[in-house]
């Protein structure tokens, strides 16, 4: 499969055609590939943007379902939900591990199976998305993910 047809079965199974495809592109490019392909970029500060987006919309649907609840028991949960381990899976889920750009070193050493990877690069697509129409389908595509409605 060719780095464009790869493309855009995962905008299919994200449920978002992108208007910047490069973006997305750029969300699935690790460090290392970006190293070893000047001057590529790659999707770290993407990352640093999704979590953030992630973190926002996790809050606000918890707060939604148990607006009673005090600080505490939001923040742990909301930290379980965004676990890289539960961030890998989402990854996995969609294909990701696949369609990333990984440079050689980490291809060789299993990068396609580490959580903090995947992780990232979870955030770095849900960072894309969010940069590239907005936040309802950001808030769209991690409800489907974390597999619940909107609020």
């Amino acid at each position: 499969m060719t780095q464009a047809a790869a493309l855009g079965d995962l905008q299919g199974r994200l449920g978002h055609a992108f208007h910047d495809p490069d973006l997305l592109a750029r969300a699935l490019t690790h460090p290392s590939y970006a190293h070893e392909h000047p001057p590529t970029p790659h999707n770290e500060a993407l990352a640093f943007l999704g979590d953030a987006v992630l973190s926002l919309l996790v809050a606000e649907w918890l707060l939604a379902r148990t607006p009673e609840d005090g600080a505490g028991p939001l923040t742990q949960r909301r930290a379980a939900l965004v676990s890289d381990r539960n961030l890998a899976a989402w990854a996995a889920r969609l294909g990701v591990p696949d369609r990333l750009r990984l440079g050689r070193g980490e291809e060789q050493s299993g990068g396609r199976g580490k959580e903090s990877i995947l992780a990232a690069a979870l955030e770095a697509v849900v960072a894309a998305v969010y940069l590239d129409a907005g936040l309802e389908p950001a808030r769209r595509l991690v409800a489907a993910l974390a597999g619940v409605e909107s609020p």
